[in-house]
């Protein structure tokens, strides 16, 4: 099942429901270029639903990780909601938990970016 994504906004925060799978290829890429056309429209806080993805490999990894330092580096927040229970445990076998924030609560995600963005002022 290839990947696809769509996005709404909730509460300030541009949410991406993301499902399939995202591995080498055209998914990771189209990842990769989705969060740059949400930071170049302006979106820096960004909350990727994994709750769909059933399927993700290093390449996918990369991409997380690589959309992660591109919309910090914009002074922006990307965190993740509902990894399923693969996900999760490449999250925790690579220890990229230390590096996400990762939720399970839509609500509370999009409130906690407005704490966050409290926090660092």
């Amino acid at each position: 099942m290839k990947m696809t994504t769509s996005t709404r906004q909730v509460g300030g925060v541009m949410v991406v429901d993301v499902s399939g799978r995202i591995e080498l290829g055209e998914e990771s890429a189209a990842l990769r270029d989705l969060v740059s056309d949400l930071l170049s429209k302006g979106d820096k806080k960004i909350l990727l639903n994994l709750a769909d993805v059933q399927y993700m490999d290093t390449s996918g990894l990369a991409s997380l990780v690589s959309a992660f330092i591109r919309v910090r580096k914009q002074g922006g927040e990307l965190k993740l909601l509902n990894l399923t229970d693969k996900v999760s445990d490449l999250m925790q076998i690579t220890r990229l938990y230390t590096v996400f924030d990762v939720m399970n609560d839509e609500a509370a995600a999009v409130k906690s970016f407005g704490q966050s963005t409290a926090a660092i002022a």
